[in-house]
């Protein structure tokens, strides 16, 4: 049942409900991902990489509320729950312990990887059925992209 009269069709609900709850997912667990690096991490460049984490923690925040309001918006009910999210996520692990701050960028690194990758197959399956959806992704994706460039940079 839903309270909120979407105004897409069934079909097209489904496939944008499915890329935003997807997106929810992977915006959600790459917060924590950052944030249990952000703890963790040591080295030479400690302080750096510290505070570029949080950036990212800040920007996937962000971004995840208004993927899951926009889900709302248009009938479909979002689902942060951490069950959920590390039942669907595609993002490694961290390890346990102290992170290295080489590893540390190479971690965040593959894991925007892995979320930017699958944003781009939302933001291409969402074209036809709600510009409106897309264009939210197109937004998230050109902020991950940015901080994925960052963080590229810092192992060059």
């Amino acid at each position: 049942m839903s309270v909120v009269k979407s105004p897409l069709s069934e079909s097209d609900l489904k496939l944008v409900g499915e890329a935003l709850q997807g997106a929810l997912v992977d915006l959600v667990d790459l917060s924590l991902v950052a944030k249990q690096i952000h703890w963790n991490v040591v080295g030479p460049r400690f302080r750096s990489v510290h505070l570029q984490l949080d950036d990212v923690v800040v920007t996937a925040r962000q971004h995840s509320d208004t993927v899951a309001e926009r889900a709302s918006a248009i009938g479909v009910n979002p689902d942060g729950r951490s069950a959920t999210v590390a039942k669907e996520t595609a993002i490694q692990s961290v390890p346990d312990g102290w992170i290295k701050d080489t590893d540390a960028v190479k971690a965040l690194v593959d894991a925007l990887g892995v979320v930017i990758g699958r944003m781009r197959e939302r933001i291409e399956v969402t074209d036809a059925p709600d510009p409106v959806t897309q264009d939210i992704l197109i937004s998230l994706t050109a902020d991950l992209e940015k901080h994925a460039w960052m963080f590229q940079a810092e192992s060059a």
